[in-house]
């Protein structure tokens, strides 16, 4: 008999502690963790940089046309080493990106071995939903906001004949931009993980779905706040945000009632003997 049809057969308080392991090991298993997951995250930064130029001008390319659609000619400007501390910066974000596959799997695998076969099999659907619903929330600010956002600024403009001497011109900086971008791009990235945040804390015991129905007004006046802070000085983007964060609030509160009917579900087998 193999040792995977011997751990099958164990259940799980034996699983647990056939599992266990002396601290030492745990120390050298997570120095073996941290190893792979530094080196992965240095050579997706090292491809990032060199492919850091055609990232940044695909970033530009909300930017280039919402200016472009003004008739204005699409202008980045930059200070001495401005533009190479940007492609570090964007270089480091594109590796976290690029990376945060490989880690999430270290971290599973040297959590795992502490769980039960049920709750390691739980945590691999959101594993997998996180990185989805963090691309879902950069595309949206990519083809959505960041437009808007650009074309409102560049809206704002005035020549010298409609302020009656002086000229509003918009004067964009690679850094800003980047800078820009990027906390947008995190902001609903991040917001887009409520469903998952919240399934966890509902598996957790923390929350109800009834908790979180109660509260909806509640949620809601606080993502508008959060949102504010978030989103650039314009009441559309924090609207965007916000809207969207309510929506998966929804969502969020119909995955906690699956996750509840799951565990009642799984203890009645638990505690049929026939089971």
């Amino acid at each position: 008999m193999s040792e995977a049809d011997k751990k099958d057969g164990l259940s799980e308080e034996d699983e647990l502690k056939a599992s266990s392991a002396p601290l030492l090991d745990h120390l050298v298993e997570l120095r073996t963790r941290l190893i792979v997951s530094v080196i992965a995250f240095a050579g997706c930064f090292a491809v990032c940089f060199a492919f850091s130029i055609p990232l940044y001008e695909f970033l530009v390319v909300p930017f280039e046309r919402a200016v472009s659609a003004a008739g204005v000619e699409p202008k980045l400007y930059f200070a001495p080493l401005e533009f190479f501390f940007t492609r570090v910066k964007l270089a480091a974000l594109g590796g976290i990106a690029l990376a945060f596959p490989i880690v999430a799997y270290e971290i599973y695998k040297f959590v795992a071995p502490g769980l039960y076969r049920r709750e390691r099999a739980a945590a691999l659907p959101f594993l997998l939903a996180m990185p989805v619903l963090f691309t879902l929330g950069a595309a949206l600010v990519y083809f959505i906001l960041m437009p808007f956002v650009m074309s409102f600024a560049v809206g704002m403009e005035q020549n010298s004949a409609e302020t009656g001497g002086v000229a509003i011109e918009l004067l964009t900086r690679v850094g800003d931009y980047l800078s820009l971008m990027t906390t947008l791009i995190m902001a609903f990235g991040f917001a887009f993980q409520l469903p998952v945040f919240l399934t966890l804390l509902a598996r957790a015991g923390l929350i109800t779905s009834g908790f979180l129905a109660r509260n909806r007004r509640v949620a809601i006046v606080v993502i508008f706040i959060i949102a504010a802070f978030l989103t650039p000085p314009d009441p559309i983007s924090q609207l965007i945000l916000g809207a969207c964060v309510i929506a998966l609030y929804e969502l969020s509160v119909l995955s906690v009632r699956l996750a509840e009917r799951k565990v009642k579900e799984a203890q009645e087998t638990a505690e049929d003997p026939a089971a």
